[in-house]
Formats: C-alpha cells, sequence, structure tokens
C-alpha cells in the first residue's frame, strides 16, 4: 500500500483525485471481468476503497461516478469532519468506540486491517455454491469483510469440506440481542454446508480481564451455552467447550497452544492487543487459547489427528486481531490458514456510537426481557432519528442511517421489501418515530419469546451432551 498512498498524495485538487478514481473504477472492473489474480483484485480494490475516503475528506460528500465535483468543492478545514467516520474509531477485542452516529467506518476499517469487503460478486457465489438464497445478514451488508472466503469456496466446489468456528466470551448470565448475531449466521452457515461447528467458551479470558472469580466465570459459561444451543444448534455436528474445562482434558489442544505461543514474541503481543507491563501474564498468553481452535488437531475426538482441514470463523471485526496473529502464525507451524467473516457491531439502544453493556440494562434488549421490559426500552431509549415534532418529521422525514429502530430491524426483520418500504416511508415523513418502534417491538416480542420457550427446553444433561468430547456426524 505505500505506492497507493504516493499517489493519493499526489492529488491535490477534488478533480484529481476523482480523475483518479474514475481510473481506478475502470481497472478494478477490468481487473474483475478478465477474472484476474484475486491479490491483484483485492489490492485494486483496497486502493479504490482509500480514495474514496480520501475524496470525501476532501470535498465532504462520497464520490459518484459522473458527477465531477465544481471547481469550489472542498470541505471546510474546520478540523476532523464529525461525519468522516473512522478518525476516531477505536476498535479492539475490548473496546468499540466511534463519534459518528452512524457507527464504525466498516470501509476504513477493512483498508486498516487490510481485509477484502465482501462484494455482490461473493454474496452470488456462496448463493450459488450452497443452493439457496443468502442469508439476510449477507444481503444486507451485516457481515462485510472476508479473508480468503474464495479459497473456501474453491476448495468446497471440488468436494473438500471445511468446518466452523466460532464463540462466546462469557462475563454476565444474560446474552442480548446482539449475541445473538454471530450464533444466528453460524447455524445458518452449519445448515447450508452441512458441516461441524466448534463453539469456545472463553470464561478463563473473562476471568483474566474482570473483577469475577473462576467459579462465576464457568457458571456464566453453562448458562450462556444454554441460550447459544436455543438458537437451534445440530447437536451431532456441534461441540461445545469451557476453555476452563477442555484445556484441562486435552492434551492435543494444549500442544497447539504451545507451539502458537512459541511463534510469537512479547513485542508481538504487545503491538497487536496493546497489553503493557503491568497486565497480567495470562493476559499475554490468552490470545493463543483463542488462536488454537483454528487448527482441526486440536479437536482430536472430532478430527482425528488431521491437521489439513480449512477453518472459517464467523466472528465480530473486533475479535480479527486475534485471527491476523493465527494466521501468521499458521504456516510456520505446518497448518492452513483460518478463513474469516466478520461482523458489523450491533449498535446500543442509546445509539451506533455508544456501546451496549451488560451492567447497564437499558443498553439493549436481553434475552431474559418480558414483552413489556422490551416495549418499555425501546419506546424509552431507542435512538431517533426522527425530527423534534411531527409537522416537521412530515415536511422533512427522519433520518434511517441514525434511528436505532431501523438499524435494530436491518438485523432481525427478514422481508427486504419491508424493511426498504420501512426506509423510503421513515425517510419521506410518511412513517412516524413512534410507529416506526411499534414495528420493532412487534417484530422483537415474539422472536425473544419464542427463544426464551427454546431455553427451557435446554435441560442440563442436553448442555452435558453438547459440552462432552465425541464423534461428530460429517463428511469432509
Amino acid at each position: 500500500m505505500t505506492d497507493c498512498q504516493g499517489d493519493v498524495e499526489g492529488a491535490s485538487t477534488p478533480m484529481e483525485l476523482y480523475e483518479k478514481l474514475s481510473e481506478q473504477g475502470v481497472k478494478v472492473r477490468s481487473l474483475k471481468s478478465a477474472k484476474a489474480d484475486k491479490t491483484k483484485v483485492d489490492t485494486a480494490v483496497q486502493l479504490l476503497l482509500k480514495l474514496k475516503m480520501d475524496y470525501k475528506q476532501m470535498t465532504g460528500h462520497d464520490y459518484k461516478a459522473g458527477c465531477p465535483p465544481s471547481e469550489n468543492d472542498a470541505a471546510p478545514n474546520n478540523g476532523p469532519a464529525a461525519d468522516v467516520a473512522g478518525e476516531d474509531d477505536t476498535v479492539d477485542p475490548w473496546t468499540v468506540s466511534t463519534t459518528n452516529a452512524k457507527g464504525v467506518d466498516y470501509d476504513k476499517l477493512i483498508v486498516r486491517f487490510g481485509s477484502s469487503k465482501i462484494d455482490q460478486e461473493l454474496v452470488d457465489r456462496i448463493e450459488k455454491v450452497c443452493g439457496q438464497k443468502p442469508h439476510r445478514f449477507l444481503r444486507r451488508g451485516v457481515f462485510f469483510s472476508h479473508r480468503d472466503m474464495h479459497q473456501v469456496l474453491d476448495a468446497y466446489e471440488k468436494h473438500k469440506s471445511f468446518y466452523l468456528y466460532t464463540g462466546r466470551g462469557p462475563s454476565s448470565e444474560a446474552m442480548h440481542v446482539g449475541h445473538l448475531i454471530p450464533f444466528i449466521f453460524t447455524k445458518w452457515l452449519q445448515d447450508v454446508f452441512d458441516i461441524p461447528l466448534v463453539i469456545q467458551l472463553t470464561d478463563d479470558e473473562k476471568y483474566l480481564w474482570k473483577d469475577l472469580t473462576v467459579e462465576e466465570c464457568h457458571r456464566f459459561a453453562i448458562e450462556n451455552a444454554k441460550d447459544i444451543i436455543a438458537c437451534g444448534f445440530d447437536i451431532n455436528k456441534t461441540f461445545i467447550f469451557s476453555d476452563l474445562d477442555y484445556m484441562g482434558s486435552s492434551p492435543e489442544f494444549y500442544r497447539n497452544v504451545v507451539k502458537i505461543q512459541k511463534h510469537v514474541t512479547f513485542n508481538q503481543v504487545k503491538g497487536i492487543f496493546g497489553f503493557t507491563d503491568s497486565d497480567c501474564i495470562g493476559k499475554i498468553s490468552f490470545p493463543a487459547i483463542q488462536a488454537a481452535p483454528s487448527f482441526s488437531n486440536s479437536f482430536p475426538h472430532v478430527f482425528g489427528s488431521r491437521k489439513d482441514i480449512q477453518c472459517l470463523i464467523p466472528c465480530a471485526i473486533d475479535q480479527d486481531p486475534y485471527f491476523r496473529m493465527t494466521r501468521d502464525v499458521a504456516p510456520r507451524i505446518g497448518y492452513p490458514k483460518p478463513a474469516l467473516l466478520h461482523s458489523t457491531f450491533f449498535p446500543a439502544l442509546q445509539g451506533a456510537q455508544t456501546k451496549m453493556s451488560a451492567s447497564d440494562a437499558n443498553s439493549s434488549i436481553f434475552l431474559t426481557d418480558t414483552p413489556k421490559q422490551i416495549k418499555n426500552k425501546i419506546n424509552k431509549h431507542a435512538f431517533s432519528g426522527g425530527k423534534d415534532t411531527v409537522e416537521e418529521h412530515r415536511k422533512y422525514g427522519g433520518n434511517a442511517d441514525v434511528d436505532v429502530s431501523f438499524m435494530y430491524l436491518t438485523f432481525f426483520l427478514e422481508d427486504d421489501e419491508q424493511l426498504e418500504k420501512i426506509r423510503q416511508d421513515y425517510t419521506s415523513g410518511a412513517l412516524l418515530t413512534g410507529e416506526l418502534k411499534k414495528i420493532l417491538i412487534e417484530t422483537l416480542q415474539p422472536m425473544i419469546a419464542q427463544h426464551q420457550e427454546r431455553r427451557k427446553q435446554v435441560t442440563d444433561e442436553l448442555v452435558k451432551q453438547f459440552m462432552t468430547p465425541r464423534p461428530l456426524n460429517f463428511n469432509l
């Protein structure tokens, strides 16, 4: 990307940058139509995204092909623009914050992390390979970034399968609806590709980072497992494990942890995760434990001694630093690099620039909430993109991009046409904020009630079965 940076700096006016953008757009299209090497295409796309961001910063608005800037079209130099997200975004495994009401700038995050955008071409390819309509999370860009997904699909088309790995850090008994996002999508992947899944409960991590006892963290892991099982995973293809239990009973898993630890220096983990000299040594060694499930021979009861089975990890983008480290280590210890699918962040009720907290009951909708609590939380706390008065709203319309109720519907309303009509009606002013909130309430109340009913059916014995190391039923 160093050479690319030189090109960008050479564009001193909006028109010069616009011309560079137009040229780069043509280049990307021609590379794709010529089915060029994936690395070349990805590099060209990354530069295109960077040019677009620079154009927005220079002019104050998005680049549009065929709409060149006017001569005096430049953003006023009043310091960093509040609507240009990414400058003040903080994204790491423990902290997610932004000053922008729309949320984190994911295009900038792709450039920063060096991943690839999930474009329409990839969504279409997933549909073709799995033979089913893509999940709404793919259709709507909830899962927006990837690493090596094309490679996974190439192998799958040649009848070489893969396995899924995702996880949960159990810091409290109650999970909220945002915690369900990776599990809803992972279940869909498991169903359409008919493949095995391992789910890591990092109760050891929560003990190291939180003011909790070992016993509390393990109990939270068991309780969270019940909510995960209630998502409908196939017991014959799913192994759920607690680190505090499994690490001590699987020599193969621990051996992989040690191999990873040997190949990552203290300086590297400090650089990746921001650890300081005052952090306990458990934190410094933990990333290797989260990396180990990426390698198939960490689960000998499932895969035997095979170490060549590709792993696909659906997770939120804040977990990517763990797996950048893992992908760097993998070839040095003789294992395939894991592939990843990254999701956006689920916004707090108070707005996309605030963080959900398990200690703040009003920051999200929890899976234990009653229909009345759901209604009250949304009506009282869901950040609105509407105008101050009904008259103004009818005249000018609302902003769906910052409205939390609309954001939540993007995650949970299945019907694309209905969602688009809601957006249009809200933007035009035909739909009021109260009416939009009512639609969300009527969407979430039955969804949460159904989840609670399924969870009641999850017995301690069923949890034990899911968490017992055993062979799984699948073909690789």
